[in-house]
């Protein structure tokens, strides 16, 4: 049973903000909401606020059922220590992502055997910039600010290659990202088809803030504001009653 009411959850802190939509499925009938709209802002130097106690009790609780970890699932869309390495120089991190990326893949190659988040935003396999959307929407914004809108979006879903019938695809629910800079910040906005609350979500809320963080940054801009709007988010790969989940429940209840 999917909820028809929307759930809209506004945050100042990434983790009372998952949270809050983990809770509520627990709390309700059924194992999804449908749609789920988080919108989040309280940014340090363009990094979300956090509250270390989640995450800490998500990764455990991550690591028990044999899951990914939060910073492994931020990676799949904005790889933070590629970007350090590269001493931000955006163009070093797209030509040393791509190089190692057949060796990312080796490190999964079940889940990520159709590609990673990054990988379609900077070579989607077609387009200007040999396909770099985010090269695009960068180098368009500060040749002219005020270009329209509209321009400034990215694409991860490829009909050519993912309208397939398979039963279940493990890649991409990710949909699209848009840009919307103001005079001196960025919005961000994100599209997911469907959502895994338990052991994706506030992986993809993190690594979606690095991302804005990062564009923000080449715009010469400031991030303020993530907006992850989820059609269906759901809990169903994991017993809402599962013991293994009890003190993840806890320290969520009492923060929020």
């Amino acid at each position: 049973m999917i909820s028809s009411l929307p759930l809209i959850i506004e945050e100042t802190n990434l983790s009372h903000a998952w949270s809050r939509a983990f809770l509520h499925v627990i709390d309700n009938p059924g194992k999804n909401v449908s749609p789920l709209l988080i919108t989040l802002t309280g940014f340090t130097n363009g990094m979300p606020n956090e509250d270390p106690a989640i995450r800490e009790a998500l990764d455990n609780c991550l690591k028990i059922n044999s899951q990914q970890s939060v910073h492994t699932v931020a990676n799949t869309i904005f790889p933070a220590s590629y970007w350090q390495r590269s001493k931000h120089d955006r163009n070093k991190l797209f030509d040393t992502y791509l190089e190692t990326f057949p060796r990312i893949q080796a490190l999964a190659p079940t889940k990520n055997h159709r590609g990673l988040y990054f990988e379609r935003l900077i070579s989607y396999g077609s387009g200007p910039n040999n396909g770099n959307q985010l090269e695009y929407i960068i180098s368009q914004y500060k040749s002219n600010p005020n270009f329209r809108k509209s321009m400034f979006q990215a694409s991860i879903f490829d009909p050519a290659r993912d309208h397939i019938s398979t039963a279940q695809i493990p890649f991409p629910c990710l949909q699209h990202i848009s840009f919307m800079p103001k005079k001196k910040s960025l919005i961000m906005n994100a599209f997911y088809a469907t959502q895994k609350l338990f052991n994706k979500a506030y992986g993809n809320y993190l690594g979606l803030c690095r991302l804005g963080d990062f564009m923000a940054h080449e715009m010469g801009l400031s991030f303020e504001r993530l907006n992850c709007f989820v059609g269906v988010a759901k809990i169903d790969n994991i017993n809402k009653t599962s013991p293994t989940i009890e003190e993840l429940k806890k320290v969520a209840r009492q923060a929020v």
